[in-house]
């Protein structure tokens, strides 16, 4: 049990260190599309004019629960708007230490699903790939097709949840290699 933990502590460690890599350095840029200073702006101060009265949350835009929003929305441009009226820092270190927390509870949910995978590293590893080719499939994939989300920006994150997963999975099933492999082993 106790390399289970430690496989999925450095696994989750993993996790969050492939999210720095993929979101914390310049390669975000290749996800993300940018509005010039000018444009960035007024939409700021059209998004606080519209939204801040009903506060943070997801917006649709245009609504397509009206006629006149369904009729907008068929037309274009529309948005889903994820929205904070508060702001935050760029790099806010309450997130920073959340995530940190999230990747080592998650890292240590995969190796307690892997521990339960009877066989060797392989079979472990090849779980590890599928799943995790499941999750982002469905989770992320999913969102560009049910929901028109921008290829590219999805595509990317599947890809760095997809190298995380696996990251994570792979670091806990070889450090799981030893004594009995198989149910219940270390």
């Amino acid at each position: 049990m106790i390399r289970t933990l430690i496989g999925g502590l450095l696994g989750g460690f993993a996790m969050f260190m492939t999210g720095f890599l993929f979101w914390g350095t310049p390669l975000s840029a290749l996800a993300m599309s940018r509005a010039d200073e000018t444009a960035g702006a007024n939409l700021q101060a059209a998004l606080a004019q519209a939204l801040s009265p009903t506060g943070t949350g997801v917006y649709i835009i245009p609504d397509p629960a009206t006629a006149q929003g369904t009729v907008l929305y068929g037309k274009g441009p529309v948005a889903q708007i994820f929205y904070n009226d508060g702001g935050f820092p760029v790099m806010d270190s309450g997130s920073l230490i959340g995530g940190l927390i999230l990747s080592l509870v998650v890292g240590v949910v995969i190796a307690l699903a892997l521990r339960l995978v009877a066989g060797n590293f392989a079979g472990r590893a090849r779980v590890i790939l599928l799943f995790a080719l499941a999750a982002v499939l469905w989770l992320h994939i999913g969102q560009a097709v049910f929901n028109h989300a921008p290829w590219t920006y999805i595509l990317y994150l599947a890809l760095s949840d997809f190298v995380a997963l696996v990251a994570a999975g792979l670091i806990a099933a070889k450090l799981m290699e030893g004594k009995a492999d198989g149910i219940g082993a270390s």
